[in-house]
């Protein structure tokens, strides 16, 4: 659907995204797609496509436009499958992974937030995304395993249920380290085994839970 920002939101894609060296074609798709607008207040709307995280309610931010696009890519997703995302936050980067995957189960702490992501993935017809409000560093055992999990909070380690919930072989994404810089890890399983790849130094919110942080 055309709107005003779809000329500013393929300038993104080539300006941030691209030139950073984004190159799945089905990442990029998404990115210049989902009205990335839809889910900051009205009055930073035209902020929405800065190289830049905006604040949301209760403390919370929507990451910039290519950390999005950076964690979805490293996935690798196929488009068949299941994946959890830890930390709905504004309903953003779930609605990028449900373009990209069959199906997206979204956990979030915050009923403010849950709330209002809600409400978006209604109005953007995103019928593959279902969400709940609980700890998201226990995952969501009930729809386990999962090919792919992405936490879009930074905590002290790895949680375990979340390793635990990974198919074989599967993909995790998470940002590891204290409260103000944390390095993205991937965690790949694979014939049993666990790998840990560092990939990029990034800063998050809180990941907040039994297996994260208590405040």
């Amino acid at each position: 659907m055309t709107d005003r920002f779809e000329t500013i939101r393929q300038r993104m894609v080539q300006e941030q995204l691209i030139s950073r060296g984004i190159h799945d074609p089905r990442v990029l798709a998404a990115m210049g797609e989902v009205p990335r607008h839809l889910f900051v207040d009205d009055a930073m709307q035209a902020n929405a496509y800065g190289d830049y995280p905006l604040p949301i309610i209760d403390g919370q931010t929507i990451s910039q436009p290519f950390i999005v696009a950076y964690m979805t890519q490293a996935l690798q997703l196929t488009g068949t499958e299941k994946v959890l995302e830890i930390g709905t936050g504004s309903g953003y980067q779930a609605v990028i992974l449900s373009r990209l995957c069959a199906k997206v189960y979204t956990v979030e702490r915050l009923n403010n937030l849950l709330a209002g992501s809600r409400r978006i993935f209604d109005r953007l017809r995103c019928y593959n995304i279902q969400a709940k409000f609980d700890d998201g560093t226990l995952g969501w055992p009930e729809y386990a395993p999962y090919d792919a999990i992405m936490v879009t909070a930074g905590g002290p380690e790895i949680p375990e249920p979340l390793v635990a919930q990974l198919a074989d072989p599967g993909r995790l994404v998470i940002p590891v380290g204290d409260q103000d810089v944390q390095e993205l890890q991937m965690v790949t399983k694979k014939d049993g085994l666990i790998q840990v790849e560092l990939l990029e130094r990034v800063r998050f919110v809180n990941l907040i839970g039994e297996h994260g942080w208590d405040k």
